[in-house]
């Protein structure tokens, strides 16, 4: 869901943890220079914007400096909101520029397919300009060599991490410092549409030749057991269907399975590519004459238009004798084909119940002779 729980309210904004990690390194490695940490500290956003930050945590020893921000992530519901984010800042031989290190809770990658190399810790690229830049504006004011160690630490990251898609991205021991903007857009689909584009990378970095976008936990566990896929071959695709097969019409695999509940997949039969509730409505009438294309009688098309979800019209037509999935799977693959028409790309779309049984499929069809599709009239 990409809304707000009270669209009445105005959503507040929040930090990236590439913000809060800028913070703290420009203010210790301020103090590394000079002895003094400043507090507030403010740094330069890529959009040019100058937030200041309070330090929650000031630390010096013999060669290092450390400071700590806690994340502020507005209203996003962020895994990190709070989260202390702190740096420590070492001093290294001249030429050696800037180096990062992961700390404590921060992961490193260990798969290709993702902007930063396997080995590396997992900081962002704009992350670190944004820290390289930090560098900079204390060595303009203070005449300082810029050849330092960047070690940047999350407090509890490894068990934060795991609510996130790291460990699918194989990103190992901690989180990832994210950010493109420096700021977090409050239920923002940006940042989950981009782990979905991650983890297309990713697959196809690696070499996996199928890769499945389930709308929630238990489709993705049921299209796993039934073809057998290891978790990097997982897309947790929630309702973003079109943005999913938008980026894997220029980013190809071989094999593409779409599944998801009945009800969501029947909007993406009926056109819909954003299959959130508030994009639109299932079209019963539709859904109705699909039960008279397979034989459905009056009375059951009536019982369709007249029902309040769209599992109880697929129950109430199975009772009838009448079996609606593959019709809707069918119709599913044309609207997704019509997205990806022209590839080298073998779809299926599989259509699951609340139990994980499988109720509808569409098996696996080239699209590469298939054109665009029409736009839909919608409800």
């Amino acid at each position: 869901m990409c809304a707000s729980m009270d669209d009445t309210r105005p959503l507040r904004r929040g930090w990236t943890t590439g913000t809060c990690a800028t913070a703290a390194t420009k203010a210790a490695f301020t103090a590394l220079v000079t002895g003094d940490f400043p507090d507030p500290v403010t740094v330069t956003l890529p959009g040019g914007q100058t937030p200041a930050f309070a330090l929650a945590r000031q630390a010096q020893g013999d060669g290092y400096a450390q400071a700590g921000v806690v994340k502020d992530a507005g209203d996003d519901p962020d895994v990190t909101h709070g989260a202390l984010v702190t740096v420590t800042v070492r001093a290294v031989e001249q030429g050696t520029g800037v180096v990062f290190r992961a700390g404590a809770g921060v992961g490193t990658v260990t798969r290709p397919g993702l902007p930063i190399p396997p080995g590396e810790p997992a900081i962002n690229p704009v992350p670190r300009q944004m820290m390289r830049q930090a560098i900079e504006e204390v060595c303009a004011e203070t005449g300082a060599a810029g050849d330092v160690e960047i070690e940047v630490a999350i407090a509890e990251g490894e068990t934060l991490a795991e609510k996130t898609l790291n460990g699918r991205l194989g990103i190992v021991g901690g989180l990832s410092v994210l950010g493109t903007t420096g700021i977090v857009v409050p239920y923002s689909c940006a940042a989950w549409i981009a782990s979905i584009h991650r983890g297309i990378d990713v697959a196809r970095a690696t070499g996996m030749p199928h890769v499945a976008g389930a709308t929630g936990n238990a489709s993705e566990q049921a299209i796993q057991a039934m073809h057998g896929l290891p978790e990097e071959a997982l897309l947790d695709m929630g309702d973003f269907v079109g943005g999913t097969l938008k980026y894997l019409k220029s980013h190809p695999v071989e094999k593409v399975t779409i599944c998801g509940g009945i009800a969501k997949m029947t909007k993406l039969a009926q056109g819909f590519l954003d299959l959130h509730s508030k994009r639109g409505r299932v079209d019963f009438d539709a859904l109705a004459k699909v039960a008279a294309s397979r034989g459905g009688s009056e009375a059951l098309q009536a019982a369709i238009r007249l029902a309040n979800t769209t599992p109880e019209a697929f129950e109430t037509a199975e009772a009838a004798g009448i079996a609606l999935g593959d019709t809707i799977a069918a119709e599913a693959w044309r609207t997704a084909a019509g997205v990806i028409g022209g590839c080298d790309i073998a779809l299926e779309i599989v259509l699951f119940n609340r139990e994980g049984r499988r109720v509808g499929h569409a098996p696996f069809a080239s699209v590469k002779d298939h054109g665009p599709s029409r736009p839909r009239k919608r409800r």
